[in-house]
C-alpha cells in the first residue's frame, strides 16, 4: 500500500445503542489547544492558529483514494494489533461507504430507520459503517485529514461493539476519539501512514468544527472540541491501552 499523508482521526461514537455521531459544524473561531506532538509524526502546521480554513479546489480522485486508504489502514491496524490488546479474533465490520442522505430511497437503514443526512454512523444491528457523501466531501474540501478522522472514529465504535461491556467507557464518544488517535499514530509507526506539514493543523481545525458547545457529562455526549482533541491526543501519544484507563 502506498504511504498516504496522515489526515486526522476520530470523532465521537454513539455506542452500540445508536452508533450515530454529531457532525454539526461549529463556528470556526479561535482554535483549541493543540494535540501533543508525537515523535512518530513529522511536519508542523503552517496556518495561523486563528485563521479560518480556506476551501481548496476539490480533488475527486484524491478524495476517493484517501477514503479507500483510510478504510484500509484502519482495518489493517486492528487486524495486526488486535491480539495485543484484546482476547478473541478480530472481525472486520462491513463498509457500506458513501451514501446520499438527500435521497431517502437510496439511503441505507439501521434497525429499520434510514441513516441521517450529513452524518456518519456505525450501525451495530448490521455491523456496518457508512458516511454521507455531502458530509465527507464538504469536510475534505478543507483538508484530507477529515476523511481519516471520520473513518477512524466510526471504526472505534465498531471496536467498542466487539468488546465486553465493562471495557466500554461511559464517555463512549471520547473513547472513540482516543481509539482514532491510537490508530492513526499507530499506523504511522507501522509505516502505513506518514504525516505531512499541515496535518496537525487540520486535525485541530476538524475538532474545532465537530466539538460540542458543552462538555461531556452523560453517556452519548460528544464533548467539547478541547475534550475531544485531548482524547485523540492521548491515544496518539500512548496508544490503545490509554483509551481504557
Amino acid at each position: 500500500m502506498n504511504r498516504r499523508p496522515i489526515a486526522a482521526a476520530a470523532l465521537a461514537a454513539a455506542m452500540t445503542l445508536t452508533g450515530a455521531c454529531e457532525y454539526t459544524a461549529a463556528a470556526r473561531t479561535a482554535a483549541p489547544a493543540r494535540p501533543a506532538q508525537s515523535p512518530r509524526a513529522t511536519g508542523s502546521p503552517t496556518a495561523s492558529p486563528h485563521a479560518p480554513a480556506t476551501p481548496r479546489r476539490f480533488d475527486e480522485a484524491g478524495f476517493e483514494g484517501d477514503l479507500r486508504t483510510a478504510t484500509a489502514i484502519t482495518d489493517r491496524f486492528w487486524r495486526r494489533h488486535w491480539t495485543r490488546f484484546f482476547t478473541g479474533a478480530y472481525r472486520s465490520p462491513r463498509v457500506v461507504g458513501l451514501y446520499d442522505g438527500s435521497d431517502p430511497a437510496a439511503t441505507p437503514t439501521c434497525g429499520g430507520e434510514p441513516l441521517e443526512r450529513d452524518n456518519a454512523e456505525y450501525c451495530p444491528a448490521g455491523d456496518f459503517l457508512a458516511w454521507d457523501a455531502h458530509l465527507m466531501r464538504s469536510g475534505y474540501a478543507h483538508g484530507d485529514a477529515w476523511v481519516y478522522l471520520v473513518v477512524a472514529h466510526e471504526w472505534g465504535h465498531a471496536v467498542q461493539n466487539r468488546l465486553q461491556r465493562r471495557l466500554v467507557s461511559a464517555a463512549a464518544e471520547l473513547q472513540a476519539d482516543c481509539l482514532a488517535g491510537a490508530v492513526l499514530y499507530g499506523s504511522a509507526a507501522d509505516g502505513d501512514l506518514a504525516f505531512e506539514t499541515g496535518d496537525t493543523r487540520e486535525i485541530v481545525d476538524s475538532f474545532q468544527v465537530i466539538g460540542d458547545r458543552t462538555p461531556w457529562t452523560r453517556p452519548g455526549d460528544h464533548g467539547t472540541a478541547s475534550q475531544r482533541l485531548q482524547a485523540f491526543s492521548r491515544g496518539g501519544a500512548r496508544g490503545v491501552p490509554a483509551c481504557f484507563t
